[in-house]
């Protein structure tokens, strides 16, 4: 992989014409350019317990010198916004007075300028579901190692602990999709997780309202999983309208699709750090 060469720090140059394309707009017009990413995974490292997983030590310095400089950033995540705001330490940072949190796939939305999550009412199959989920596990025999994550908005269910962790995940996901179905909710897959939640929306859904609510003319999206890739494909979207854009995974060889779709990849968190770093070095 080459570089943009520029005396003040080693942009990595994408492997796509497209990529480049988008790169490039993003240092032409930043003030036009929305930098959207994911956290677990990309700003956060991937931990066994996910309420123990906070941000890179260097994630919010990065996006802190970044986010002046650019039209936006934010966060697009499955988890409650109101969480990653508390994980990432996004809270009250001088130069992040402008970032957005989508969480819950964009169905919530935390300011940093209000300092408050605005969300629609639950949907009524989430409680549903995740009053029968523990006794439904233990009928299938599936429980041993796995374990249930509340979410507020979803549930998800965690296979990593399990002694066959990718074996739990196959044997779940059908009957889990089941289980959705009944009550009128999906089944999102993710790296040894499943999570039931409400139709409708997905982080492509909540990048295209927001980079059109904002206007922007070139966006960058960072992602990991399997959730992300509705996202890349918005972007690819936004490129058949006419908006640059570029495509970075924080790599990992548990997904190899994002990877294969991306213009990008770099070395999980800390290698997102260090392009956000660059990226608003360049920026001036």
């Amino acid at each position: 992989m080459g570089s943009h060469t520029d005396s003040r720090d080693p942009l990595p140059t994408p492997a796509t014409p497209a990529g480049r394309e988008g790169l490039d707009a993003i240092l032409a017009r930043p003030g036009r350019a929305v930098i959207a990413l994911d956290f677990d995974g990309t700003l956060a490292p991937i931990v066994a317990d996910p309420e123990q997983a906070r941000a890179h030590p260097d994630a919010v310095p990065a996006l802190a010198a970044l986010a002046p400089k650019v039209a936006s950033v934010a966060v697009v995540t499955g988890r409650p916004a109101g969480v990653a705001v508390r994980h990432g330490g996004f809270a009250g940072v001088p130069g992040l007075e402008h970032l957005v949190v989508l969480g819950h796939y964009g169905a919530e939305r935390w300011d940093a300028v209000s300092g408050t999550v605005n969300a629609p009412a639950p949907h009524p199959g989430v409680a549903a579901v995740r009053a029968e989920l523990p006794g439904f596990l233990d009928e299938i025999g599936a429980w041993q190692g796995t374990w249930i994550e509340e979410k507020g908005r979803a549930v998800a269910v965690h296979t990593r602990r399990a002694a066959d962790p990718q074996a739990a995940f196959e044997t779940l996901r059908e009957p889990l999709a089941g289980l959705a179905t009944r009550h009128g909710l999906i089944v999102e897959p993710g790296r040894m997780v499943l999570e039931l939640r409400p139709p409708g929306m997905d982080k492509g859904v909540a990048l295209l309202e927001y980079v059109r609510e904002i206007g922007a003319e070139a966006v960058l999206y960072a992602g990991d999983d399997l959730g992300d890739l509705p996202a890349f494909a918005a972007v690819d979207k936004l490129r058949s309208d006419g908006v640059p854009g570029l495509l970075v995974c924080s790599g990992s060889v548990e997904v190899a699709e994002l990877a294969d779709r991306a213009d990008l990849v770099v070395d999980g968190p800390p290698g997102v750090v260090a392009l956000l770093t660059s990226l608003a070095s360049r920026l001036g």
